[in-house]
């Protein structure tokens, strides 16, 4: 029950939006279960008005006073009642059948049964109906989560973890609202009501039956148990193998290489291993279900047969009791199976809540500040910052004037691209702050802030759709002409009408069908078409060969005319054309000055140009 508990509670937000059908889908279960019980009962009639010592010949009940008895007096007024309309519809033991008793004999247990079947239907759609629109509400309320989560969430994740919060434990619980709720309402409320009418036809046999029963309950919850913590095992190994899954396949290329097939098909062929063994036992123990029911159910059986049989019943008493305890079985085997199947939910669901309870360590301001068109500076006053207990920046002071192109330059590990993430907000300093025009970035809504930014980096993303979308990501308000007028920007225009569907042309799967150089201008287009006043490069050059380098490069120079630029080089030839270069090292601004300068000083940069072969007097692109 606690795992029932703990997957209502959880769902309960959800189930709320669609209270109308969901109240519907529990109101038709209840009368899912009454039309059980009305084919109980009709049996129990017609095998009374066989047998020919009429039950209907017993005597009337005395009202002693009490509750109850009043209720089997009213109930008993009921039942005479309607066996006067009922009586010519139905045959009767010693009298002549006509077509009336005829007729309603034919039509009872099948209209019984389609008011059963068609009750359960609906039902099962009402709630099948709201646990889709759960699951997909879930879906999208998870992966906005994650969407709003800080970058250093992501660090510290693996895909094939994130993506399995998404779709894996999600459908544990749809499967759950989708087949267990509607077995939690009908199959209980109908043991409930075939129980009532076996208690009011025998209640000595019906209390056996109930002082008996629950002993199945004991090896059940064990086995549920198993299943739990089964579950728990095969969730943390597919993830393993997910995420395994996902890095053989995006570097295909370096397994290749490094001739790696063998080591990562044994690495994903282990995590193979771990899911049978789990599975396996998850198997072992749902399936045990129905034998210990059934056994425990034949030792019931057989024992009510002895008792029965002593008590000198009448063999129709006989026959519709025991059809009734046969009613009762399928129920209670489903009851049973919910229970396997909330104990495996129940880790999906503790999944879900965690990611659902996490914050995200960059915050929304509480009470924003109007964002205007960046005009004066950018500015970072005495940041600090570290990842983890690595500290990466140290009281670091810098001041870029509108318009102003910046070059950073250092070694790896120096702070570069961690001054980026900065001015993106996609982190927050530990100490010290980062202003745009005299304005604290965390003032700021970060839609707001990033609308005044262009990113191009190393790694250019690109989306499984056509050109035009690629492109109009940098604004999605985009019309076709400015998209177009983007593509020329970058010079991607031409290789664009090239292709045979032009802008609609599809992008597949990370951008594989284009060139290193052709990815870029595309993300330099969208750099363009989003038209900001600040411009944030990333290495944007370091993975191309100098022929694509060259071309992306006349692109970049376009695109950084009239704009505040921050390039972050690796290539320190590509800094040339920046107004100024600051070099870092251990997070701490060691120089500062214009490139030629830089080289004629003979300090840090000059170090690392040598290494490059760039020269004082000879401060050419390579």
């Amino acid at each position: 029950m606690s795992n029932l508990r703990e997957i209502l509670h959880f769902g309960w937000p959800y189930i709320r939006k669609h209270k109308s059908r969901f109240i519907a889908g529990i109101l038709l279960g209840l009368l899912f279960s009454v039309a059980n019980g009305l084919i109980l009962k009709s049996a129990s009639v017609v095998m009374d008005r066989l047998d020919p010592v009429a039950k209907g010949s017993a005597p009337a009940l005395t009202d002693d006073g009490t509750l109850a008895m009043r209720a089997r007096i009213a109930f008993q007024n009921f039942g005479m009642e309607l066996s006067r309309i009922t009586d010519p519809w139905l045959p009767l033991s010693g009298r002549a059948i006509d077509w009336k008793q005829a007729l309603g004999l034919l039509l009872l247990f099948p209209l019984a049964i389609a008011f059963r079947g068609y009750v359960g239907y609906l039902s099962s759609y009402c709630l099948g109906w709201v646990s889709e629109r759960i699951h997909n509400e879930l879906q999208v309320d998870v992966l906005k989560k994650l969407q709003s989560l800080s970058l250093d969430y992501f660090n510290q994740s693996t895909l094939g973890d994130l993506s399995a919060r998404v779709q894996s434990d999600t459908s544990y619980l749809h499967r759950t609202l989708n087949l267990g709720l509607s077995d939690l309402i009908k199959e209980p409320s109908t043991v409930l009501v075939l129980l009532a009418i076996l208690m009011w036809d025998d209640w000595k046999m019906t209390l056996i039956v109930l002082v008996l029963a629950p002993l199945c309950a004991i090896p059940v919850a064990k086995l549920g148990r198993k299943v739990r913590r089964s579950t728990a095992s095969t969730i943390k190994s597919k993830v393993a193998q997910s995420s395994l899954l996902l890095d053989m396949l995006s570097g295909v290329r370096v397994v290749k290489a490094f001739g790696l097939e063998n080591r990562q098909l044994e690495r994903f062929s282990s995590h193979a291993q771990d899911l049978i063994r789990h599975g396996v036992k998850s198997v072992q123990a749902r399936e045990l279900v129905n034998p210990v029911i059934e056994t425990c159910a034949a030792l019931l059986f057989g024992g009510l047969l002895i008792l029965l049989f002593q008590s000198g019943r009448r063999p129709g008493e006989i026959i519709v009791f025991l059809g009734g305890l046969a009613a009762i079985y399928t129920p209670l085997k489903k009851i049973a199976g919910l229970h396997i199947l909330f104990e495996q939910s129940s880790a999906g669901v503790r999944r879900l809540s965690q990611i659902l309870r996490q914050e995200p360590t960059v915050k929304e301001p509480s009470a924003p500040a109007a964002i205007t068109p960046f005009r004066k500076e950018i500015r970072f006053e005495n940041v600090s910052f570290g990842y983890g207990d690595t500290q990466v920046l140290t009281d670091l002071n810098l001041r870029i004037p509108a318009g102003q192109k910046l070059g950073i330059a250092g070694e790896s590990g120096s702070g570069k691209s961690t001054l980026l993430n900065l001015l993106f907000r996609f982190y927050d300093p530990t100490r010290g702050t980062v202003s745009l025009d005299g304005v604290d970035v965390r003032a700021l809504l970060t839609i707001d802030l990033r609308s005044q930014m262009a990113l191009v980096s190393q790694e250019v993303v690109l989306f499984n759709q056509d050109i035009r979308s690629n492109i109009a990501c940098g604004r999605l308000d985009a019309t076709p002409q400015d998209i177009e007028l983007a593509a020329r920007a970058a010079f991607a225009h031409d290789f664009i009408m090239a292709l045979p569907s032009g802008y609609q042309t599809e992008v597949s799967e990370r951008g594989m069908n284009f060139s290193g150089g052709q990815r870029q201008r595309l993300a330099i287009a969208r750099a363009f078409v989003r038209n900001a006043p600040i411009l944030a490069l990333d290495e944007a050059t370091a993975s191309l060969d100098s022929e694509s380098e060259s071309e992306v490069q006349k692109s970049i120079d376009a695109l950084s005319e009239h704009r505040t630029v921050v390039c972050v080089a690796h290539r320190l030839a590509t800094l040339a054309g920046m107004d100024r270069i600051i070099v870092l090292e251990k997070g701490r601004v060691v120089e500062d000055g214009g490139f030629d300068e830089l080289l004629r000083r003979g300090g840090r940069f000059a170090d690392m140009a040598r290494k490059q072969g760039i020269f004082a007097g000879a401060a050419q692109r390579s």
